[in-house]
């Protein structure tokens, strides 16, 4: 008689390298949104303390070399050049998810691009709708499309210790297609002058740093300056410079026959330079980002508070469309476009997930944190009223999706527990004796 054909699953189990990769990233970088978190909430204190002042000045103390127009803030050092490290790492996990992860199979990859496109698409939309009588607010449309891996990730670690490996891993590869569109965003929509000559003459340290990688060298003193230059051209071009991260990190091997104590070398370079992403320029950039003034302002426009306070920010339907956005676009775009796949590929859910899981995940994808404010920075300038508003907005945005995913998941991860549990017992009762 003739046989059912099997229907593909979503989320199927990958296999023990991919878990064991997924486990390490998870743990870098849950630390990592512990560690930001712990950054923006400080910024929060000092910007509402009496060292505002001190805070504020801090930010904008300038330093760097002026000749080469590289006298910058603090501030503007964390954002284009700390990230840029950010972005490298991302970069590397990118290269890597398209030649030899889950995107390397467009049956595979469908689902987590997918969804990371109606995670950016519907929040766009929200906030568009919620901005249209406000023209000069529409440039801000890209602040809640984008996700943050390490803040969801810390969240998912507290409240998640007995939820599927398979929802985990959706969450991160979600995430690196989120951080690719947000790349092409940035640089597509958020550069407001371009030097060609600077940009071609990025190519050649860029060039440089190919071959060199190529051939395998890892020595800092031959790849650091060419880095460092290819930043530097970046930067003069008016691209923004985490662009040049991204583009370094897309340079480096990951296939081929070289090897780095067994691994390739971007994964080598990987295990190096994401726990100093997670563990210190995104915490850093968070610390000078997030810090706003929410009980209150001078109105001046600088920075301290700038903005009004929580009360004026609550009016602006900059900040109404960013909480939107993260809140409901995000859900809706992730879940909705998740369901859309399912129904025209009439695949199934894995037997140990339910829609219930997908559904706290995408609230999770909610938490729109670094490049939100990010993109806050490049659409309306730091230190401007609607940037103050976009920074709270986006940390009350962040935080309400957390909570909402919170409690979904947190039921979640009690189911799974329980099964976890008779699952043990059972095993107990059918173990032979000795």
């Amino acid at each position: 008689m003739p046989t059912t054909p099997t229907r593909r699953r979503l989320f199927p189990r990958g296999s023990w390298p991919r878990a064991r990769r997924v486990a390490d990233v998870l743990r870098t970088e849950t630390v990592g949104g512990v560690l930001l978190v712990s950054a923006a909430a400080a910024a929060l204190l000092f910007a509402n303390s009496p060292w505002r002042d001190a805070y504020t000045a801090l930010a904008g103390f300038t330093v760097g070399p002026a000749a080469l127009h590289l006298d910058l803030s603090l501030a503007t050092w964390a954002a284009d050049g700390l990230l840029a490290v950010f972005f490298f790492v991302v970069g590397l996990e990118l290269k890597r998810e398209f030649l030899a992860g889950d995107l390397r199979d467009p049956r595979t990859a469908l689902l987590p691009v997918a969804a990371a496109v109606g995670g950016m698409a519907v929040p766009a939309l929200i906030y568009v709708a919620i901005n249209l009588a406000n023209p000069d607010a529409l440039v801000g449309w890209a602040i809640p499309t984008a996700t943050d891996i390490a803040f969801a990730l810390a969240v998912l670690a507290v409240i998640g210790t007995h939820l599927p490996t398979a929802l985990r891993t959706f969450l991160l590869t979600l995430a690196v297609v989120d951080d690719l569109l947000a790349i092409t965003v940035i640089a597509v929509f958020y550069t407001d002058r371009l030097s060609v000559a600077a940009l071609l003459g990025a190519l050649v340290p860029l060039a440089l740093f190919t071959l060199a990688v190529q051939r395998g060298v890892r020595s800092w003193w031959v790849l650091l300056p060419l880095a460092a230059l290819t930043w530097v051209l970046v930067h003069a071009s008016g691209v923004h410079a985490t662009v040049a991260g991204v583009l370094l990190g897309f340079v480096v091997p990951v296939l081929g026959r070289r090897r780095v104590h067994g691994v390739s070398l971007s994964e080598h370079f990987e295990h190096r330079w994401r726990p100093l992403s997670a563990g210190f320029a995104v915490p850093v950039f968070a610390f000078f980002a997030a810090g706003v003034t929410v009980v209150g302002g001078n109105g001046n426009g600088d920075g301290g508070g700038g903005g009004g306070g929580i009360g004026a920010a609550l009016a602006d339907t900059v900040t109404l469309g960013v909480v939107a956005g993260l809140v409901v676009g995000k859900t809706v775009g992730v879940l909705g476009a998740t369901w859309l796949v399912q129904r025209c590929t009439r695949a199934e859910l894995s037997d140990d997930l339910s829609w219930w899981d997908l559904l706290g995940l995408a609230q999770l994808a909610g938490i729109g944190f670094t490049v939100s404010l990010l993109v806050g920075e490049l659409a309306f300038g730091t230190g401007t009223p609607q940037d103050d508003h976009v920074k709270i907005g986006v940390l009350g945005g962040s935080l309400l999706a957390a909570l909402l995913a919170t409690v979904v998941l947190r039921t979640r991860n009690a189911h799974y527990r329980r099964i976890r549990d008779v699952e043990s017992q059972q095993e107990d009762r059918t173990r032979p004796d000795g």
